[in-house]
């Protein structure tokens, strides 16, 4: 007798249907799965057999053969646990076929014939639904995320037995367990949690830096900090987040899938509501940053996906790291190939770093900076004119003086400055409505043709920025994109020449510093 289950395995943020087929014959007793499984599949045998005997049912002493079809796709993980253990119980009886032909299943076993949850549910679950079934059946922990799909119907069950007795009713019509509810729009719309300890009013000074993460924020563009210790770079890249625009419901799904399938997903928070801050330290390796291992997972890049990469003390990350981020930073994707397979990420992100202008970090003090020329040159050049051209934003942050840490009066708040990058914000997505962008920073060369002319003033205030500074034609874009930027936060339809120059002012830094 042959019984077949419908299940998943994950392939990067997505999933490619698999469908368990079990078949029990005459014979020497044996259990052998095949379908290109990796060791977790091999595994779930012993794990199958003392569930099923734990649980009160008999384990048949025939042979037994598993097959995940399409047998020539790569089988990982734990998840098919669940449809092999009930593709067993349906050849045994135990199980109404038919009942269990009409659900989606997923979830790992324990030894006592409890389910387990698993890793991307979420992916699953969609492509359960482009697959055209409506049912399924997940453990009681991943119901809340399962659930955010709309149209589905998830069942969550506690062990095995529980999944027998549920089927047995859904072959007589009735249902023992109800559909798992959960309220999208009040998981979507929860209000902002914001961090008392993390907000720009605790920032005395530096409000050149701080317009610029302003800027930053509205635009989703990329920014480098530059200063001695101590002047508050990392403090202020690790406020930026309380002034980021919230994000759309398409966004939190998206986002949402990744952590899932890096196991990252907080259970008691279905839906991840906040654009993430990844922080990775600098002996990070380029395969962590973009992503690895066998079958690839998401890396760094991906896990900022719509949110803010810091990466503190620039120069000191391997230059092989940064170098995988130029790409990313380009296409908004990483692509990563392997014998098993090419996967691809999404990696949208803001890149925030932060560097000291000299190796000791005190560049023009006579007194505390000893480097020479050449420790200076050999510093700087860890980090790439490619990578740099890629930085939209550069702003220098000097020591704080004591007057500004000592005075009495209240620096902006988070809430404030929020305020103001949100309008900008909402100002791009009704001028991109119909492009399928939400920031100036996504604008491709067409788009900026059309969306930043320039009037003749400002057109030569930009080409004599163009052959002083020997802009490249990607520095050309990205300074435009910021002008735009700047001038939404002005109100301002047209590109103006003050915009231009508060654009190009944060562009010049590096000439100081790189050259």
């Amino acid at each position: 007798m042959i019984s077949k289950i419908n299940s998943a395995v994950l392939y990067g943020i997505d999933s490619l249907a698999v469908q368990v087929e079990a078949d029990i014959s005459s014979g020497l007793p044996a259990f052998d799965i095949v379908g290109l499984p990796d060791s977790a599949v091999k595994e779930s045998r012993e794990r199958v057999r003392s569930a099923i005997k734990n649980c009160g049912f008999s384990f048949p002493a025939k042979r037994i053969t598993i097959n995940l079809a399409p047998a020539n796709l790569r089988k990982e993980g734990p998840s098919f646990d669940l449809p092999i253990a009930a593709g067993i119980l349906c050849t045994t009886g135990d199980i109404p076929q038919r009942a269990a032909q009409s659900f989606f299943m997923a979830g790992e076993l324990s030894l006592d014939g409890s389910i387990r949850p698993i890793h991307g549910v979420l992916s699953m679950v969609c492509m359960a639904k482009e697959a055209g079934l409506q049912k399924c059946i997940l453990p009681i922990e991943n119901a809340a995320e399962g659930a955010l799909v709309e149209d589905m119907e998830i069942y969550p069950v506690r062990d095995l037995r529980q999944l027998s007795d549920f089927l047995k009713g859904v072959e007589k019509g009735s249902y023992s367990i109800s559909p798992y509810q959960v309220d999208l729009q009040a998981l979507w719309k929860k209000e902002r949690e914001q961090n008392q300890l993390l907000d720009f009013s605790h920032m005395k000074g530096q409000e050149a830096a701080k317009f610029a993460a302003e800027i930053a924020a509205s635009g989703a563009h990329n920014l480098l900090l530059v200063g001695p210790p101590g002047s508050g770079k990392t403090m202020l890249a690790k406020r930026l987040p309380s002034i980021l625009p919230d994000m759309t419901f398409e966004e939190c799904i998206e986002l949402t899938k990744i952590y899932s399938i890096a196991g990252l997903l907080d259970q008691k928070e279905a839906l991840i509501t906040q654009r993430p801050f990844r922080s990775p330290h600098h002996t990070i390796s380029p395969s962590a940053l973009t992503g690895g291992g066998r079958i690839p997972k998401p890396g760094e890049i991906s896990l900022s996906h719509h949110g803010v990469l810091f990466l503190d003390e620039l120069p000191e990350f391997q230059r092989t790291a940064l170098e995988v981020m130029r790409q990313p930073l380009e296409d908004g994707k990483v692509t990563i190939s392997r014998v098993n397979g090419t996967l691809t990420f999404p990696a949208d992100f803001m890149l925030v770093a932060a560097m000291n202008p000299c190796p000791c970090g005190y560049l023009g003090n006579s007194e505390k900076c000893h480097c020479t020329q050449n420790e200076i040159a050999k510093y700087h050049s860890k980090i790439s004119g490619p990578l740099l051209d890629r930085i939209d934003l550069m702003a220098e942050m000097p020591a704080v003086r004591f007057e500004e840490l000592g005075g009495q009066t209240k620096a902006e708040s988070s809430a404030d400055i929020r305020a103001r990058v949100v309008e900008a914000h909402q100002i791009q997505v009704k001028r991109y409505e119909n492009e399928g962008i939400l920031f100036n920073a996504q604008l491709t060369p067409a788009m900026i043709e059309k969306y930043c002319p320039l009037g003749e003033a400002e057109n030569n205030l930009l080409q004599s920025a163009f052959l002083r500074m020997g802009f490249s034609a990607r520095a050309y874009h990205r300074v435009l994109k910021v002008a735009r930027t700047i001038a939404d936060l002005n109100h301002s339809n047209q590109i103006t020449s003050r915009h231009l120059a508060s654009a190009l002012q944060y562009r010049s830094l590096d000439r100081k510093y790189m050259m």
